[in-house]
């Protein structure tokens, strides 16, 4: 299934794949392993299952399974999996704002709608490209790690905000947030790179936040508490503005 292309007329097909383990998470389910090995040769039970379990929820955390992205000019696509965890009207990071010395034009600072996606250690934690286009800033600052639900999260703890801009000139940013658990944001990417959407751009190590910033005269198609998954999920689309009521059950 991997770059077949799929529809909603049934072309292509689809089945259950098994979950491929990132490298970047290999060597840590490696190290687990290989103690839980020793422990069980030196006849430590008591430590070598524990260890098990542990190796198997290290290799899970850094599951990259994969992703079919619907393809439109239309759609803003959710980098993140998780829960819709904050809608809010904002200015944007003032990293994204300010003339970089790049020649690439920045964001008005004027309020758009910012979608919140908060990353449990239960999720998926690869990140992916909200458009298709190209890198124009990868801006990283290091700060604090209070917890990532928090609204706060976005301006106090370690973070990396990405800027892509499509071939028309319209810009779609979004914002890596460590939490209290993550301790490292992995970039994929760096300015220049031509990307597709739903394309891998980096991860956050166990637990964490991706804000999105939507285009002005953009609002989301997703509603506050819903699931989504990244490179799939339609977080909005360009120029709509529908108002969604969402009912919990």
């Amino acid at each position: 299934m991997p770059g077949e292309i799929l529809d909603n007329q049934g072309r292509g097909e689809a089945s259950w794949q098994w979950p491929a383990i990132h490298p970047e998470g290999r060597k840590f389910a490696l190290i687990v392993a290989v103690f839980c090995v020793i422990a069980a040769l030196l006849g430590w039970q008591w430590l070598a299952w524990p260890l098990a379990v542990l190796t198997v929820c290290v290799a899970a955390f850094f599951r990259d399974p994969v992703r079919v992205t619907p393809r439109s000019d239309r759609f803003v696509i959710c980098p993140a999996d998780g829960l819709v965890s904050l809608i809010r009207k904002v200015s944007p990071p003032r990293e994204l704002t300010i003339d970089d010395g790049s020649g690439m034009a920045a964001l008005s600072d004027e309020p758009v709608t910012r979608v919140s996606v908060f990353m449990s250690v239960f999720d998926v934690h690869i990140n992916r490209a909200p458009i298709g286009g190209t890198v124009r800033r990868v801006v990283y600052i290091p700060g604090r790690f209070v917890n990532a639900d928090l609204d706060k999260a976005s301006e106090e703890n370690e973070r990396q905000h990405v800027m892509i801009e499509r071939g028309d000139g319209m810009v779609v940013c979004f914002t890596q947030i460590a939490g209290l658990v993550a301790r490292r944001i992995v970039p994929f990417i760096k300015p220049g790179d031509m990307l597709a959407a739903g394309q891998r751009v980096g991860l956050i190590r166990f637990g964490s936040r991706v804000d999105i910033y939507l285009p002005p005269g953009t609002e989301p198609s997703v509603v506050l508490g819903q699931k989504v998954i990244a490179g799939e999920t339609v977080i909005a689309e360009i120029g709509q503005m529908p108002h969604i009521e969402g009912i919990g059950q």
